[in-house]
């Protein structure tokens, strides 16, 4: 399986969701997760031992769809700047990296 690539933005203070849809590479058709869990992490390098864990779900098992998402409280305790993520899935006691990219926070002015 290919790990998808997508750069996302993160607006500090704010709640944040976004969504992949995974295809099987062999067949260009969705990546069927039925059966399948999901799970996700923010950190600022890749060596580094803090994180934010996004909630992930499902939220397609059929149409191959992954959704992410940080509440505002989450991303309110993020610095801006730069950071790094993946997500992964679990399935039949195997683990995949499906998605994996950069995470840009941006400052929050309103409160």
């Amino acid at each position: 399986m290919a790990v998808y690539v997508s750069n996302i933005v993160i607006e500090q203070g704010f709640d944040f969701d976004t969504s992949f849809q995974l295809e099987d590479t062999r067949t260009n058709s969705p990546l069927d997760l039925t059966g399948t869990t999901t799970s996700g992490q923010l950190r600022k390098h890749y060596g580094s031992t803090s994180k934010v864990s996004f909630a992930s779900t499902v939220s397609n098992a059929e149409g191959g769809v992954i959704t992410i998402s940080l509440t505002g409280t989450q991303t309110l305790d993020l610095k801006p700047g730069r950071y790094v993520y993946d997500v992964k899935i679990l399935n039949s006691g195997r683990e995949y990296k499906a998605v994996e990219g950069s995470a840009l926070v941006r400052g929050g002015v309103t409160r």
